[in-house]
């Protein structure tokens, strides 16, 4: 059975801010970040390199304390909770596609899969779970360990272990950079699918396809939003991420 939460709003950001380092060398990661991410929508968050874009995603999931302000997820302020109640809350109703994939080299395919599901005390749905490996194109390697495994066939099998727990909330982070095009394809239109189920999805790309296939664009610039666009296209995207690069290298 899929996670679900009764929350209109599953992840919600107000005024956030985030300091690394101090004195002079510190450096404003967010600067008063205030973004609503609401059920059922497809966000991609974009901008420079430096932007603030995988501390807003880490900060949204609790992976990451703001300086100040508040973070919201599936209804649960964020402050105040140590380390074992944010692992609780994320393991009922987030997953995550980072960079570095984080399997379990001694687990195979199939059990990198069903593990964040077993470990929430629930049953994998075989068939979805048979299915989402397909659709990622690792049918034949399901008893594959990951070291037997390209870097772009780990990363399908850490997009399938977050897609087939069928969490209220998915956070991505260059989900598809690894990926062939007809993969990355296959992979957003999954999550497209998710999305009109009700789940929530916030998708940290440099990719203007990879963005156009969310509902809203998020556009980031020294730890703000500085502009959003609804219903993206791909020329639009990149001509928007042009412009602002172009923009905070005039400033530089």
């Amino acid at each position: 059975m899929p996670t679900t939460t009764s929350v209109a709003t599953p992840v919600q950001l107000d005024a956030v801010r985030k300091t690394y380092g101090r004195g002079e060398s510190a450096v404003e990661a967010l600067a008063g970040v205030s973004v609503a991410f609401p059920a059922g929508t497809f966000t991609a968050v974009m901008g420079p390199s430096g932007s603030g874009k995988s501390t807003l995603l880490h900060c949204a999931a609790g992976l990451d304390t703001p300086t100040s302000g508040q973070v919201t997820l599936v209804g649960t302020d964020l402050k105040g909770k140590n380390e074992t109640q944010l692992t609780e809350l994320r393991r009922e109703h987030v997953a995550f596609i980072f960079q570095s994939f984080n399997l379990m080299p001694a687990l195979n395919v199939e059990q990198n899969v069903t593990l964040p599901t077993l470990l929430a005390g629930r049953a994998p749905d075989k068939a979805w779970v048979d299915q989402v490996i397909a659709r990622v194109g690792l049918s034949q390697r399901v008893k594959h360990r990951p070291g037997e495994l390209s870097g772009g066939q780990q990363q399908r099998v850490a997009i399938a272990r977050a897609l087939a727990a069928r969490p209220a909330v998915v956070f991505a982070d260059e989900p598809t950079g690894a990926l062939d095009t007809t993969t990355a394809l296959e992979v957003l239109g999954l999550m497209r699918e998710l999305v009109s189920a009700g789940q929530t999805i916030v998708m940290v790309t440099h990719d203007p396809v990879a963005a156009s296939h969310a509902d809203n664009v998020l556009f980031l610039v020294d730890g703000r939003i500085v502009t959003q666009m609804a219903s993206p296209s791909v020329d639009a995207v990149a001509s928007t991420l042009a412009h602002l690069g172009e923009q905070a290298r005039r400033q530089r």
